[in-house]
C-alpha cells in the first residue's frame, strides 16, 4: 500500500531520515521524532535553517512526482529590509544565482508581498538590527538553497524560510514536529 504523510519540519533539524553519518546525528528527525514509520522517505529536502512542510512516502514514483518541475512549491520568506517592487519583479522574472560554481538564471516565479503571515513565533533577530518584510514565492524547481540565493541576489537576504505548500498539500495549522497521515 502506498503511504503519504505530511510533516512540519522544525527549524534546526535536517530532513534526512537515514542515519548514515555520525556528523549532526542528534539533529536528524529520526532521532527525535520516533513516531515516524521506518519505511517512509522524505520527498525533497529543507535545510537545517528552514522549516515547514515535508511530504513523506514509501513510494519512489510518488516521490519523483512531487520533486519534479510539474509540482509547485510555495514558501513564506522573511527577508532583511523592506523589499521593493523592483526586487519582487526581478524575482518573478528570474535572477542569476550560482549553483556548484555554475551561473544559473532561475525560472520565473510567482512572488507577492505578504503582511503579518500567521506563523509560529521564533526569534530571528532583534528589531534594533533593522526592519524585515515577508514575501510569498512559488517555484517549480528546487535548486540547492535556491530561495535563499534568489533573495540575496536582489539585496534582501533570507532571515526565515517556511515551506507552506507542495502541490495541493498545505501546511495549514500544523505545529512543528506534527505528522499527519494523508494516505488516500
Amino acid at each position: 500500500m502506498i503511504k503519504l504523510f505530511k510533516l512540519y519540519k522544525p527549524f534546526g533539524y535536517l530532513s534526512q531520515f537515514i542515519n548514515n553519518q555520525n556528523r549532526r546525528k542528534n539533529k536528524k528527525l529520526l532521532s527525535d521524532l520516533s513516531h515516524i514509520p521506518d519505511e517512509l522517505m522524505a520527498i525533497g529536502r529543507l535545510d537545517e535553517k528552514s522549516e515547514g512542510l515535508i511530504l513523506l512516502t514509501n513510494n519512489g514514483k510518488l516521490s519523483s512526482y512531487y520533486t519534479s518541475s510539474e509540482t509547485a512549491k510555495t514558501y513564506w520568506v522573511e527577508v532583511d529590509g523592506i523589499i521593493s517592487e523592483k526586487a519582487i519583479n526581478n524575482l518573478r522574472n528570474g535572477v542569476r544565482i550560482t549553483i556548484k560554481k555554475e551561473s544559473y538564471i532561475t525560472k520565473s516565479a510567482l512572488v507577492k508581498p505578504i503582511v503579518n503571515p500567521k506563523v509560529h513565533e521564533r526569534f530571528v533577530r532583534d528589531s534594533k538590527h533593522g526592519v524585515t518584510s515577508w514575501i510569498e514565492i512559488t517555484i517549480n524547481e528546487g535548486k540547492f538553497r535556491q530561495i535563499r540565493k534568489m533573495t540575496a541576489a536582489v539585496g534582501h537576504p533570507t532571515l526565515r524560510l517556511i515551506r507552506i505548500k507542495i502541490g495541493e498539500h498545505k501546511l495549514e495549522t500544523m505545529r512543528p514536529g506534527e505528522l499527519i497521515d494523508i494516505t488516500q
